[in-house]
């Protein structure tokens, strides 16, 4: 089975019921990167033709330029996983000094990445991390050698925050805002990862007895941090995943972060996605639930969003994660967010697909 399969619009439950025009900010933003790519360039120039479209105005653009895909796994399985991820808020200082104890860092110097696509156009999207021992390229240090001081990082300290449990998170959202001690607010973007692979921490605490599954929430992690202090370096040890950042200025502070698209999200429309499977910059259909609501309960959450962002943990064609935006709120909502997911994506008419079902481009 292809995974991504042609339907019409009229397989999408609830398309007619969503107003668009808080994705068409997004979907405008990305085709300012798309409109030099063949497969997208027409398609985008007609968006260009709209002036402050209305909602029926949106959706005639969509269903004749374009055609819904179903998402599914190669094995045909089509009902996947929705989470969600916020920009959370720290509180650090350009010095370190208490409270101010745990640096994020910018990426270090003997980073090294590897473009596998230069080698076979096949592996686009694949890249490996790594450093140099003498001739060799080996793993990077992991966080738990980060952290004990083995890699090469004085210097590379862009802040430093009060709480290592906040600033693991961070890395797991994999942006957010620090309010600085001066009073001034700076934000801290990914701008690498050290390759090692993601582990879960709150499967670690699950199979270890410390949490029950529906305790191991980001909040439940926390209290669980909060409890257990002289236990905190162990958790964040069996993640051996770490994430650099680099700072940028906030201008808008209504607009989220710049994702991997290249463009700010947009809360609540835009997602990360694997790029394998789900093109940067393309429009998709979600239809989920709300969080905390359950996967068969009376809260449908079905929209239009535009595919602008990846993640480590982001794996698998039907697979998504939702972001929710700035703050505690949108937090609580990313923290909750565990929910079945069906997935539709919208690649103008003619892209090219290869045999599996993959985008070729």
């Amino acid at each position: 089975m292809p995974v991504l399969d042609a339907v019409g619009f009229d397989a999408l439950p609830g398309w007619n019921d969503d107003d668009p025009r808080g994705a068409w900010g997004a979907f405008q933003a990305s085709c300012q990167a798309l409109r030099f790519r063949p497969a997208w360039r027409d398609a985008c120039a007609e968006a260009g033709k709209l002036a402050s479209p209305d909602a029926a105005a949106i959706r005639r653009y969509f269903e004749a330029n374009f055609v819904p895909h179903r998402a599914s796994t190669p094995e045909g399985a089509t009902d996947g996983l929705a989470t969600g991820y916020y920009e959370p808020l720290l509180r650090g200082s350009r010095a370190r000094r208490a409270p101010y104890l745990y640096p994020l860092f910018a990426p270090p110097d003997d980073l090294l990445t590897i473009d596998l696509s230069s080698i076979n156009p096949e592996l686009r999207n694949m890249r490996l991390r790594g450093r140099l021992d003498g001739r060799k390229v080996v793993p990077y240090w992991s966080r738990a050698e980060i952290d004990r001081g083995m890699a090469p990082l004085a210097g590379k300290e862009l802040v430093w925050v009060d709480d290592p449990i906040e600033g693991f998170f961070l890395e797991v959202q994999g942006s957010g805002r620090v309010q600085l001690d001066n009073g001034q607010t700076i934000r801290m973007a990914y701008a690498d990862q050290n390759g090692q692979p993601y582990q879960s921490i709150g499967r670690w605490l699950i199979d270890r007895g410390e949490l029950k599954v529906n305790e191991a929430s980001m909040a439940g992690i926390k209290g669980w941090a909060r409890a257990n202090p002289a236990r905190v370096t162990e958790l964040l040890d069996q993640n051996p995943s770490y994430v650099f950042f680099r700072e940028q200025a906030v201008g808008d502070p209504a607009a989220g972060p710049i994702g991997a698209a290249g463009v700010a999200l947009t809360p609540e429309r835009s997602v990360a996605v694997d790029p394998r499977f789900v093109p940067l910059g393309a429009p998709v259909f979600i239809n989920t639930t709300q969080p905390g609501s359950g996967n068969s309960g009376d809260a449908p959450l079905r929209k239009l969003m535009v595919a602008q962002d990846t993640g480590g943990a982001i794996r698998g064609p039907v697979r998504v994660d939702y972001f929710w935006g700035f703050g505690a709120d949108a937090g609580a909502l990313a923290g909750r967010m565990r929910q079945q997911l069906k997935l539709w994506v919208l690649l103008p008419r003619g892209f090219p697909l290869k045999p599996d079902g993959t985008p070729a481009q």
